[in-house]
């Protein structure tokens, strides 16, 4: 047999083996058989590194670290779905989508899964071969995990099939690890002395966004795939068809079966972690609820963590026509499950102190699992909430996380409540700071009004350099309190002044360190307005409120000369807001702040004079693949006056599409809605508007 021929046949040999292996779990050859095999390929090809193909078996790693990851935008935006918490929530879902369509009966069947509870990625190839990995992101853009996914024999690096051959192919999944994968990772992360994960799904997050793909490849990581992207020449009409098709191109993905036949497989097998059909075509949404209900009597039972179902109409066409309301699709909804519950002890009632002045009681507890994260404390929000529970230091409570996210004391359990239980009242002055605390009028909490507070300080800088605000990533929450504890920050402007031998001299704080602190706060003095006036934490004032305040004024000083009557005509600022805004304006040291950060090398974007309203009214949706990120497609048409909104209807003015624009193109056309390429956006003036 000639090389060429026996490399072609072992890739196709791996191949199989990794899909029976790591998708189907029905390994037909033992482990030293499949090492064999991979030996003799990597032999040949070290010996004939000209016939190595990027599909090869050998290539999922071997890459060299990367420095970051990059920053990608999707060609269709991967969006949140609304959620449901009961089946009375279900049944209004479904009567929305029959007062939508203007019909009595639907004309549609649902199609419900297991909502897997683990990484949101996609996956891109292109004429049948993988080019590409995106996370989520903020659902526009997201950070190319390319080298990592390839570790991932559950993933295919070829689609070998006519129906996926030809242009794009875009599939959308989850990247999760499952609860007997994670015990064994946790064990062995013991027994080195690393520190442990708190639940799968931190454990597949954090594997999968490591820098060295070495280090993902030898996490337990698995891809279940559920959506299509954009997809050239969809070969399929519904979900129901598409993961059919899914499993005849070898991803990994949850069976299907019609409800009566998951509830019976269910009932039949009893045994935990059995492998069977999970995802359901209903026929009714009477069907989609009894769903719903048993998936949630398994939930203990299969083999990863889920947080809920999701329900979606089955049929691509309905979907097409329903289209999405906002950041999420018409036609789907996520049922979330009830939280997990667990019993535990109050040690002590602590206050937090927030950057407005909140203080907020938060119990510190025994440490428990709930819903398999370890849980040492929960918020008790205000001295009301603490006395309409009764919660006593020394109580037994039940604890739940909100979402499965947030921990809260549910309720105290009285029976067993200690003799020497100890009622708590929230102190009258800070923690923080000694200053006296006040209860302003109409608020249930208490505040402290000293600027100069500490913790005050700490809260708002860490506001600052968030991600939505001035964007300063390599300042953690750990790194500001140590700045403010060494007395080396203060305020906003500090950040700007700080330099390398302050940095270093801090603990644990290498040269490598420090240069990418500097770097990362001289990368966030290119900013906008918007992003700034959010950043000064103005009360009220949130990321939309401050892109209004930005469309209005345009220029730092004139927002900082602001007057309430021209305030209260600006959309999203009602009285209160305008109050809070004066209120902030009025304080010398907040305006000083303000015009510090500027001096000291903070621009911002200038809008074109006498161009913040021209496009007021008008609704932009924007589709394909521009010349720059989406987010940016979008902060040039909101600086204009314009909305950005996630699909096309009667009421969209301009559609802005790139390469690969996709079905919006089509439904624009069909509509009659003009088409903007980006260079005639750039271009469209107000005279030029109809």
């Amino acid at each position: 047999m000639k090389i060429q021929e026996r490399l072609l046949e072992l890739r196709n040999q791996i191949h199989r083996h990794d899909y029976l292996y790591h998708v189907l779990d029905r390994p037909e050859i033992p482990d030293n058989e499949y090492d064999q095999l991979f030996k003799e390929l990597k032999e040949l090809e070290e010996r004939h590194p000209e016939w190595i193909t990027p599909d090869s078996p050998t290539q999922r790693v071997g890459f060299s670290p990367l420095s970051q990851f990059e920053k990608v935008p999707h060609r269709r935006p991967m969006l949140s779905l609304a959620n449901a918490f009961s089946a009375e929530d279900l049944k209004e879902f479904h009567q929305r989508l029959l007062h939508f369509l203007k019909v009595d009966t639907p004309t549609w069947t649902y199609f419900c899964e297991p909502k897997l509870d683990g990484l949101a990625v996609e996956l891109v190839y292109r004429d049948g071969k993988f080019e590409r990995a995106l996370t989520r992101g903020d659902g526009t853009v997201g950070e190319n995990v390319t080298q990592n996914i390839k570790t991932l024999r559950s993933v295919p690096l070829a689609l070998h099939s006519n129906r996926a051959s030809q242009g794009i192919f875009e599939v959308r999944g989850e990247v999760l690890m499952r609860k007997l994968d994670f015990k064994a990772l946790n064990e062995a992360q013991e027994e080195a002395g690393h520190p442990t994960f708190a639940n799968p799904r931190n454990a597949a997050a954090g594997s999968l966004r490591q820098l060295d793909a070495q280090i993902t490849a030898k996490r337990p990581l698995r891809m279940y795939c559920y959506a299509p992207g954009v997809v050239e020449q969809l070969p399929a009409t519904s979900q129901s068809e598409w993961m059919d098709l899914l499993g005849e191109l070898g991803f990994s993905h949850v069976e299907q079966a019609t409800f009566g036949e998951v509830e019976k497989f269910w009932k039949k097998n009893s045994g935990d972690n059995m492998r069977g059909p999970l995802a359901a075509r209903c026929a009714s949404i009477d069907e989609a609820v009894a769903y719903y209900q048993f998936i949630l009597s398994l939930r203990a039972r299969l083999p990863f963590d889920i947080d809920g179902v999701v329900i979606k109409v089955n049929e691509f066409s309905v979907q097409e026509e329903l289209g999405t309301v906002a950041r999420s699709p018409r036609w789907a909804v996520a049922a979330k499950f009830p939280p997990e519950q667990a019993k535990t002890v109050v040690k002590d009632i602590l206050v937090q102190v927030g950057r407005t002045g909140a203080l907020t009681p938060v119990a510190q507890l025994e440490p428990v699992l709930v819903g398999g994260v370890k849980v040492s404390n929960a918020t008790l929000h205000n001295q009301s909430e603490i006395d309409r529970k009764d919660v006593r230091i020394g109580d037994h409570v039940l604890v739940q996380r909100a979402g499965d996210v947030i921990p809260e004391v549910v309720e105290v359990l009285l029976n067993e409540r200690p003799p020497r239980a100890k009622k708590f009242h929230m102190p009258k002055k800070c923690p923080s700071c000694g200053e006296k605390v006040v209860q302003p009028e109409e608020e249930v909490v208490l505040r402290c009004v000293n600027p100069m507070c500490p913790a005050r300080i700490n809260e708002s800088l860490k506001h600052f350099v968030s991600r939505r605000a001035m964007n300063i990533d390599k300042l953690g929450d750990k790194i500001v309190e140590q700045l403010t504890g060494a007395g080396l920050v203060g305020k906003f402007s500090d950040l700007y002044r700080l330099t390398f031998e302050n940095l270093t001299a801090l603990p644990r704080q290498g040269e490598k360190s420090a240069q990418n602190i500097l770097s990362s706060i001289e990368k966030s003095k290119k900013s906008t307005l918007a992003r700034l006036i959010y950043a000064l934490g103005v009360r009220f004032v949130g990321e939309e409120t401050a892109k209004a305040l930005s469309r209005h004024y345009g220029r730092l000083e004139k927002f900082l000369q602001a007057q309430e009557e021209d305030l209260l005509n600006i959309e999203d600022v009602g009285p209160k807001v305008a109050s809070s805004i004066l209120d902030s304006l009025r304080n010398p040291e907040f305006v000083e702040e303000a015009r510090a950060l500027v001096a000291l090398g903070v621009e911002l974007e200038k809008p074109q004079e006498g161009a913040t309203s021209e496009w007021q009214g008008l609704s932009f949706v924007i589709t394909g693949t521009l010349p720059l990120p989406r987010d940016e497609v979008k902060s040039f048409i909101e600086s204009r006056g314009g909305k950005v909104s996630g699909s096309v209807s009667k009421k969209t003015n301009y559609l802005v599409a790139g390469e690969e624009a996709g079905s919006k193109m089509e439904k624009a056309r069909a509509l009659g809605v003009p088409v903007l390429s980006w260079d005639e956006l750039q271009q469209l003036k107000p005279s030029s508007i109809d």
